[in-house]
């Protein structure tokens, strides 16, 4: 087969359609986020995004308060921004879980990974008084 000017930009074209068809909305609230998977270097399984969030003294935050997951190994990454001025970690308990990621600074990122079967988990923040501060949410694995 001879490869063409016409082909080329046949081909550009159409993996140019599939970006941009990947880019779209998923039409949730910014309250709720399901998991997409992990990057193929990350051994496989599931990985949820998170951001820390001071919504004020005293209260604690996630960016989402409610995440679903497929059963399996899962993956929680919480990115705690350098304009925090706190130090934050995500855990997760819930049917003989309890697992805590690293207690990290502003600008760095804390990871739990976990085998989960399906039911209902909490994931937390395990720094002392900010899930009392409302640093909390709940993940329902399916």
């Amino acid at each position: 087969m001879t490869v063409t000017p016409r082909l080329i930009s046949a081909l550009a074209l159409l993996c140019a359609s599939g970006a941009l068809a990947a880019c779209g909305s998923s039409g949730k609230s910014s309250k709720e986020s399901t998991v997409t998977p992990a990057p193929a270097s990350g051994g496989g399984g599931e990985q949820v995004k998170l951001t820390a969030k001071e919504p004020g003294p005293g209260k604690y935050a996630f960016s989402e308060a409610k995440l679903t997951a497929k059963a399996g190994s899962v993956t929680l990454t919480m990115d705690n921004p350098s304009s925090d001025k706190e130090s934050h970690a995500i855990a997760v308990e819930g049917n003989g879980v309890d697992k805590d990621g690293q207690v990290v600074q502003p600008g760095s990122t804390s990871t739990v990974t976990a085998d989960l079967k399906p039911g209902t988990y909490k994931f937390y923040c395990p720094v002392d008084g900010h899930r009392q501060g409302g640093m909390e949410g709940t993940l329902t694995v399916k």
